[in-house]
């Protein structure tokens, strides 16, 4: 078992950056396997790639749960959510 006292962490904070850090692994290998991405312009008028609109989803939801600890008592959870309905947006639309 990883001992994480040494930066007082909790399990989900590391299952956080365990997460995002597997994102950007699979983003890399997927521009390996699969080189360019289409770019393409969507609703904001600029053209993006994947790694773009993963950088755009993962600012937003950052946002997005910031936001909810300033506006809301409820969980965090709940919050997760919404930034998946985001993430699914921006890969959609952006």
């Amino acid at each position: 078992m990883i001992d994480l006292s040494w930066m007082a962490w909790t399990w989900p904070t590391a299952i956080f950056f365990i997460v995002i850090f597997a994102m950007l692994a699979g983003m890399g290998a997927w521009e390996y396997l699969s080189p360019g991405g289409s770019p393409r312009t969507g609703i904001l008028r600029f053209e993006t790639t994947r790694g773009d609109r993963l950088f755009v989803s993962l600012l937003g939801s950052a946002f997005i749960c910031l936001g909810w600890l300033w506006a809301s008592e409820l969980s965090l959870w709940y919050a997760l959510i919404v930034c998946a309905a985001f993430v699914l947006l921006v890969f959609r639309t952006v």
